[in-house]
């Protein structure tokens, strides 16, 4: 019996490879989309405007205590109320990349935190402006603290794209939601969905563990 429904898992191969093609792309977009939003708001954090700084905590704070599958279904059925129609791809891209930009403004927040105070004042003191501060003595320094739990962030990020499966995009999670109602052994065919998640996300663990590792060794030469 174990053979019979091997050889029929692997004919639906082809759709799987779709639904993890699917998955890549949602994925891709999405945390291309959310690093921009990220940086946009983790740097917008220092801001002296307090208007600016409660709103841009109002949205971390909402995208981070509230489930991603909320955050989707507001997205895809309750906009479509307020005159807001979209298809499920630009439904999944724009809440996955909202969802990212909240964790990863957090990360950036931290990495800019990170740097000593002294230095920007005297950047500031030697006449440089606030962008040429962010951008020749902040994040240059703020990127080390901030790569490696960015890497491990996009990790997390991809794994929770399964959550866009409920609103029938065709992701390697609804290919295995759809298979196992054909192949009756659900051991099986997540087995080969977890695969594939891997396949995509170890590459990224690996990375990840590359910069925190050169990252320390750095501070022990320093």
């Amino acid at each position: 019996m174990w053979s019979y429904y091997f050889n029929n898992l692997m004919g639906t191969l082809p759709f799987f490879i779709k639904g993890l093609w699917m998955t890549i792309l949602v994925s891709g977009i999405s945390l291309a989309a959310g690093t921009v939003i990220g940086f946009i708001v983790g740097i917008a954090r220092s801001s002296r405007m307090p208007i600016l700084r409660y709103v841009l905590a109002a949205y971390i704070d909402f995208m981070r205590g509230t489930p991603f599958l909320v955050q989707v279904f507001i997205v895809f059925f309750i906009f479509p109320e307020w005159g807001i129609q979209m298809e499920a791809f630009t439904a999944a891209v724009i809440s996955l990349s909202v969802y990212a930009g909240a964790y990863i403004s957090e990360i950036v927040a931290g990495g800019m935190d990170a740097i000593p105070t002294g230095q920007t004042e005297a950047a500031a003191s030697s006449g440089l402006t606030w962008f040429q501060r962010m951008r020749y003595v902040v994040m240059p320094q703020a990127m080390k603290p901030i790569l490696p739990p960015l890497v491990g962030q996009y990790v997390l990020l991809i794994k929770d794209s399964s959550v866009i499966s409920v609103i029938g995009l065709t992701d390697v999670t609804r290919v295995g939601w759809l298979t196992v109602q054909r192949i009756p052994e659900g051991l099986m065919v997540f087995g080969l969905v977890g695969i594939l998640y891997f396949l995509i996300c170890y590459p990224l663990i690996r990375l990840s563990n590359w910069f925190e590792n050169r990252l320390t060794i750095q501070e022990v030469k320093f």
